[in-house]
């Protein structure tokens, strides 16, 4: 059946576009989700007279691929699995999984642009994954897989590190304490040394008068 699409559509076409699919393919999706209409004279008139706005939105999805672009490719996601000590996943790192974490930094990306299988990632590790953004553009994120077991162990060597660290710091402020208070009294008995003579020979004279 040939339609003309509405919207784009990721590996058909772009809004505007008029392709040939499958019957069962338009008449179970394109055409009931208003992404595609019936190709026919009166559609393609219809379609003729926005061409200027649709030309127009296609440079904007352009202009904002080509930022949203500059940003993935910097980007940077982890995501924390179960794993075993050999690094091995439990389970899969999907698409879904991606997308929460895009989601996290603000970027709402559809599923089914995001190019990641099941199979794709079976250990924790560093990955690359491309995303699908507009016509033939595509951006590239950064994906560090983590071990929740590790990640843990982690926290736990951190918080034992901080508390020696702590216990540290205290130990050596009691031990500073300590030697203020015995410089005090050291200052102390030396003054007491230096003022025992002068005493002493007031005394002396005291007697002899």
């Amino acid at each position: 059946m040939k339609v003309i699409l509405t919207q784009d559509v990721i590996n058909l076409g772009e809004e505007g576009d008029v392709v040939v699919v499958k019957d069962g393919y338009a008449r179970n999706y394109l055409l009931p989700t208003g992404s595609a209409i019936r190709f026919n004279k009166t559609n393609m008139a219809i379609v003729a007279s926005r061409a200027a706005a649709i030309e127009k939105r296609k440079i904007e999805k352009r202009q904002a691929s080509a930022t949203l672009a500059e940003r993935l490719n910097d980007l940077e996601i982890k995501l924390v699995v179960s794993a075993g000590d050999t690094g091995k996943l439990f389970g899969s790192v999907t698409s879904l999984m991606v997308q929460d974490a895009l989601a996290k930094e603000g970027i709402e990306i559809e599923r089914k642009k995001i190019e990641i299988s099941s199979q794709m990632v079976k250990m924790v590790g560093t990955y690359s994954v491309r995303v699908h953004l507009y016509e033939n553009d595509f951006a590239t994120i950064k994906l560090v897989v983590e071990s929740e077991a590790v990640i843990k162990q982690r926290e736990m060597e951190a918080k034992k590190a901080a508390e020696a660290a702590a216990k540290a710091t205290e130990a050596a402020e009691k031990a500073a304490a300590r030697a203020a208070k015995a410089a005090e009294a050291a200052e102390a008995a030396e003054v007491a040394a230096e003022e025992a003579p002068v005493e002493a020979k007031e005394e002396t004279l005291a007697t002899e008068e």
